[in-house]
């Protein structure tokens, strides 16, 4: 007993060495760990803090998208709530919306030490330094000419602004989708977001109260007819179609989208825009809502001009081309529809719905190029603008004729355009006088074309 019990006391010894040395180990481990979070916040810090430095000193050789997403992983909440231990990353500070506005010498001063100035400054003094293009996605000819036109405008409306930093800052956002933050920062913009989001909206109205005459459709329409005859449309007066634009949220209805109906020419002109549409409406609803259905139906201003002698001694009148969502008029032809698969097309219908095809093209090509150059346009809209949504729109068709005026060269419509989903074709009778019209012209592209081939 004696025995068993002397062995009994060492092993409680024992165990109890053991017990103190992992109790000395579980207080150690977070020290080591505390340690640790310290030595990573530090590298961060460090990696962060050399990243800025690296943007403030080549803000000027960088592509926009490439300072743009360097700037959104700098000021991310997610990492300045990592570093909230050590010392913060020091990015430049933004007034709060609420703040006065600072006093002109300030304002002067703050401007003069943005971004915008450091690149006059260093831009070349000839008409077509590339970075023009780069950063505004319009050449210094061009934005010389738009700034001439506005200048008058702008200066009334934003006395506190240069009308060249508030044009050049609305171009800047247009041009890459660029948050009011980082256009604030670029431009000197005193007040932050809330002087940018001002600017934006006052340039925005300035351009569609100065360029609103480049929608020339009545105006302009010889020249119309004349480039839609180069591609075998005589008398055709342009091709109407729809773009679609994307809303976040459901505000809409769940993958809903904003439509625009525009009419475009032969050169990618937009000609006529009715935008703001919700994309649970019918196409034929559009229509008949829109300033051209009325100019042409009702007012009788559009449309009526001469018919068009064919060399089979038919005529045709002044006509548009539609996407097969619209109704067939006398005015606005669609392409043949099959009514059941088992339907065969003649050879006039299908030359016809070739023809018609390739022209509408067109208006997806103009939207791909409206959206390549204008990113804002783009990208998801989110709920809360989206009332607003229509009249940038409207500015960006506005912004994309007066660079065609101006013969800059378009960029490439290879882009994602959100033409997926068609609207549905309208159903009922079919207007007779417009099949006339639309057989006619398919028997004379039938016959030309043949001709050629």
């Amino acid at each position: 007993m004696a025995a068993g019990g002397s062995g009994g006391g060492g092993a409680r010894k024992s165990t109890t060495k053991i017990a103190t040395a992992t109790t000395k180990r579980k207080t150690q481990k977070p020290q080591n760990k505390s340690l640790d979070q310290q030595n990573l916040l530090a590298l961060i810090s460090t990696a962060t803090s050399a990243t800025h430095s690296f943007l403030s000193h080549h803000d000027l050789l960088l592509l926009p998208s490439q300072s743009l997403a360097l700037e959104s992983l700098l000021s991310s909440s997610s990492l300045l709530s990592l570093l909230q231990p050590s010392k913060p990353l020091s990015l430049p500070s933004l007034p709060s919306s609420s703040s006065p506005p600072p006093p002109p010498q300030q304002q002067q001063q703050q401007q003069q030490q943005c971004w915008f100035h450091r690149f006059l400054s260093a831009t070349s003094s000839t008409d077509y330094d590339p970075r023009w293009s780069h950063f505004f996605h319009i050449s210094k000819p061009s934005f010389s000419h738009l700034l001439s036109l506005l200048s008058p405008l702008l200066s009334t409306s934003l006395p506190s602004i240069s009308p060249s930093y508030a044009l050049a800052a609305t171009l800047y956002r247009m041009a890459h989708a660029a948050p009011y933050k980082a256009v604030a920062r670029r431009f000197g913009f005193s007040s932050g977001s809330a002087e940018a989001c001002r600017a934006f909206y006052t340039v925005c109205k300035a351009v569609n109260e100065k360029l609103g005459d480049l929608f020339v459709f009545k105006a302009d329409i010889d020249r119309i007819i004349v480039g839609f005859g180069w591609i075998s449309l005589p008398n055709c007066c342009g091709v109407l179609g729809f773009g679609r634009f994307g809303v976040e949220g459901e505000v809409l209805g769940k993958n809903e989208s904003v439509l625009v109906q525009a009419l475009v020419d032969s050169e990618g002109r937009f000609l006529d825009v009715s935008a703001g549409w919700p994309s649970t409406m019918k196409a034929d609803t559009i229509l008949q809502q829109s300033k051209l259905y009325l100019g042409v139906e009702e007012s009788r201003e559009l449309l009526n001009g001469p018919r068009y002698e064919l060399s089979d001694g038919n005529s045709v009148p002044q006509y548009i081309l539609g996407e097969s969502c619209f109704p067939l008029l006398p005015w606005l032809l669609t392409p043949y529809i099959r009514a059941n698969e088992e339907d065969s097309f003649g050879s006039s219908e299908r030359e016809f719905n070739s023809v018609h095809s390739r022209a509408m093209g067109l208006v997806g090509t103009a939207f791909g190029r409206l959206g390549a150059r204008w990113q804002l346009l783009g990208k998801q809209w989110k709920e809360e603008c989206v009332e607003f949504m229509p009249f940038v729109i409207v500015t960006g068709c506005l912004l994309h004729n007066f660079l065609i005026k101006c013969s800059e060269p378009m960029p490439d419509e290879n882009v994602r355009c959100l033409r997926e989903r068609k609207l549905p074709v309208p159903e009922g009778e079919l207007d007779e006088s417009a099949q006339r019209i639309r057989d006619v012209l398919a028997s004379h592209l039938s016959r030309i074309l043949g001709e050629i081939g």
